[in-house]
């Protein structure tokens, strides 16, 4: 015990000391009630879907902008040799799927 300490010196400090035990209890008391542990589980999930959507736009961006350098030049302008035969398979797939269609209807 330091010199020089008086009896209300020592009971001054307990009283600080119980008034920090009592925050630190009730900070404790909080965090484990149930609805902050739910509330803290529901904002990691949030974050958790956040980046994973946030990852998602960036790989179809990125996915968007490979197939549009593609067909599309620097200046914007359609790169007809790549665009021409794209559109004759589409055409062709879907005057495929068309007959297709109309054989089954005809049955």
């Amino acid at each position: 015990m330091p010199q020089g300490r008086t009896p209300a010196d020592i009971e001054a400090d307990i009283i600080g000391r119980r008034r920090e035990l009592a925050a630190t209890l009730d900070e404790i008391a909080v965090r484990v009630h149930p609805r902050t542990i739910a509330g803290d589980a529901k904002a990691k999930a949030a974050a958790a879907v956040d980046r994973t959507a946030g990852r998602a736009y960036v790989a179809a961006n990125r996915a968007v902008a490979d197939v549009r350098s593609k067909f599309v030049d620097e200046k914007g302008s359609p790169r007809l040799e790549r665009v021409i035969p794209v559109a004759l398979v589409a055409v062709a797939v879907v005057g495929g799927l068309f007959a297709l269609s109309a054989r089954r209807r005809g049955r």
